[in-house]
């Protein structure tokens, strides 16, 4: 080294305590970065997956019913009572009514801050004190309503088949009570048949000619229909207590009822009435290509995973089906589900990542080689999984806003780490050790790296106390830039250094493998992950199949093209811009240039305000 080079790190020898620390402890950072990566694989594979984020919609609706009255006289008899009592609530944002014949609707939304349920609560509170000042006559007290979308389905599950409803509904009460024992599972709802139900259809003409009436027989059916207790026995110094059951089991129990009996005749139920086993009236159809069907409709527990509560209900028709509870040629099908299209974009989304990853070690590789492009690539996912292993302790959600964060900020993980890397690789090549190096680089670029990161965590800082609908939906963007672009520093500055320091060697450049043994090694490799994919483990064999590319691709050809777009490429883009800087610095060169950017600025919108046009 020369002497101005001694002269300049003697005045000035700065180092980041943090990195050092983790330069004499490296097996202590490796088993940290292990328990990192482990714990954000199964942040990951266990955090609720939805598509978009669960959001808090603060609106009590309260409607009131009063026939035969106008707008005018709703809005004075029932409207404006209820909202002078419903202003007194707190946490209110916006309290709107409309009034019209018969029917009073009011809209009362709240700050997005507040609880719903409990909101829920003060209404009804309001509700039962204006309850003085609203019409005695009224058919039924007003009724207050959240919007809660998390009792919304996520599934349907429709059977059908050449079977009656009642067979039906036994399938479907069985299904659900097995699938409402999934812990995921809040509620299991069946539409399109309705509850069973005793028809009696008394013949009138006939009963009056019995000497009969409506009342005897409904007085003798309760009477009979009933289990009452006996008393107490002794029995062997034992107490055991008695009933009488008299409860109907079957239907003939209630056609063969004694409803009057004298000395010369005695008439059964049957005799005026038809017994019919049948079912309430109708409230509600479900059909399936234009056949009946009836629906289990299924719904999860707010804050759960949609996609695992999805996986459950439909392995509990494969086990029934297995086990002889349903039969086999009872049709299921599933609408409505939701958990088909989350899975379809999360996983795009993800694609998406693993895509961007790939890009970005690629360009990395040409600028800076394959060893420090693939060290500085790591900073990517131990960015984003020690981001899951954060939002995973905040009872986060993976969902669209979440992935998506990661995709905007893919580029921005990798910049600390090649300031980093680049600088360590300057000090190498002064000559220092690579403990000093390390040490040395980390520690005259530490403040500046984090300066840097801080201003770009600065622009999102804002939008974490976005207000309104939009805020809560939008709110995990913030947060998640924050937390991954935080990581990355962390990884820069603590664990990158490490891995320099590993996988460089002191003294002379030390010869790579022969090419012949590492394109064994990829062959191996790629052996290796064919086997897992007929194993169905993808994505062990995806990671298995990418480092056999890269390995065999360096070695054919993409050794000598990075070493080309070093040498030649950059050397030519280099000279380039060199002759631009010098002839935009000549003379009054300058004052056009700034001239010509204003005026291409101005140009710029105008052209950008004719075409978007009058709005």
């Amino acid at each position: 080294m020369s002497k101005v080079e001694n002269t300049e790190d003697k005045k000035a020898v700065r180092e980041f305590k943090p990195t050092t620390l983790a330069l004499k402890n490296k097996n202590t950072v490796y088993l940290a970065v292990f328990i990192l990566l482990t714990f954000g694989i199964i942040s990951y594979f266990t955090m609720p997956k939805e598509l978009f984020p669960e959001i808090n919609f603060p609106t009590v609706f309260v409607q009131s019913i009063y026939p035969g009255n106008s707008p005018e006289d709703i809005e004075n008899l029932i409207t404006r009572p209820l909202e002078n009592e419903l202003q007194s609530v707190q946490g209110i944002n916006e309290l709107r009514s409309s009034s019209m014949q018969d029917f009073s609707m009011i809209f009362v939304e709240f700050q997005t801050n507040v609880d719903i349920k409990e909101a829920l609560v003060d209404v009804k509170d309001a509700i039962d004190r204006s309850k003085s000042e609203l019409p005695d006559d009224m058919l039924a007290d007003p009724q207050a309503v959240d919007l809660d979308f998390s009792s919304f389905p996520i599934l349907n599950v429709n059977l059908s088949g050449d079977y009656s409803l009642i067979q039906l509904k036994e399938y479907a009460e069985f299904l659900q009570d097995a699938m409402e024992r999934v812990y995921e599972i809040s509620q299991v709802n069946i539409s399109g048949v309705d509850e069973r139900a005793i028809r009696i259809e008394i013949d009138l003409p006939r009963m009056e000619m019995l000497g009969l009436s409506f009342q005897a027989i409904e007085n003798t059916l309760r009477m009979e229909n009933i289990t009452m207790a006996g008393g107490e026995l002794s029995i062997g110094g034992t107490r055991r207590s008695v009933r009488t059951v008299g409860e109907f089991k079957t239907i003939d129990d209630i056609r063969n009822i004694i409803i009057k009996q004298d000395p010369t005749h005695i008439v059964y139920l049957r005799d005026v009435a038809e017994v019919i086993d049948g079912f309430e009236d109708k409230k509600s159809y479900a059909r399936l290509d234009g056949k009946p069907v009836v629906t289990l409709q299924v719904i999860k527990k707010d804050g759960e995973n949609l996609i695992t509560a999805s996986e459950s209900v439909m392995q509990i028709i494969v086990d029934a089906y297995a086990d002889g509870y349903v039969p086999s040629d009872l049709d299921v099908n599933y609408t409505f589900d939701q958990s088909k299209d989350t899975k379809e974009q999360l996983s795009n989304l993800e694609n998406s990542i693993i895509i961007g990853v790939i890009l970005v070690i690629t360009v990395l590789f040409f600028f800076l080689g394959l060893r420090n492009a693939v060290i500085v690539g790591l900073a990517i996912p131990m960015s984003i999984f020690i981001t899951f292993v954060i939002l995973n302790i905040q009872d986060a959600q993976v969902n669209m806003i979440v992935l998506f964060s990661l995709i905007l900020a893919l580029g921005m993980l990798v910049d600390n780490g090649i300031v980093v890397v680049e600088n360590i690789t300057r000090y190498r090549e002064r000559g220092y050790p690579k403990f000093e190096a390390a040490r040395l680089a980390v520690g005259e670029i530490a403040m500046p790296v984090i300066s840097s990161t801080l201003t770009t965590l600065a622009a999102f800082f804002p939008l974490m106390f976005w207000e309104g609908m939009m805020g809560e939906f939008m709110k995990y963007m913030p947060i998640t830039l924050i937390v991954v672009l935080t990581s990355s520093l962390l990884v820069a500055l603590v664990f990158i250094p490490v891995f320099i320091n590993t996988f460089d060697r002191e003294g002379k450049k030390a010869k790579g493998a022969p090419r012949k043994k590492l394109l064994i090694v990829a062959s191996s490799m790629a052996v290796v992950a064919i086997l897992f994919y007929f194993m169905k483990i993808i994505w062990v064999a995806n990671i298995l199949a990418l480092i056999a590319i890269i390995i065999s691709t360096h070695q054919l050809f993409m050794n000598r093209i990075a070493i080309w777009f070093q040498k030649h490429f950059l050397s030519t883009l280099e000279r380039w811009y060199q002759r631009l800087m010098t002839f935009s610095l000549r003379g009054k060169n300058p004052i056009w240039f700034l001239l010509g950017m204003f005026i291409l600025f101005f140009l710029s919108m105008a052209f950008y305000g004719y075409r978007s046009g009058n709005i």
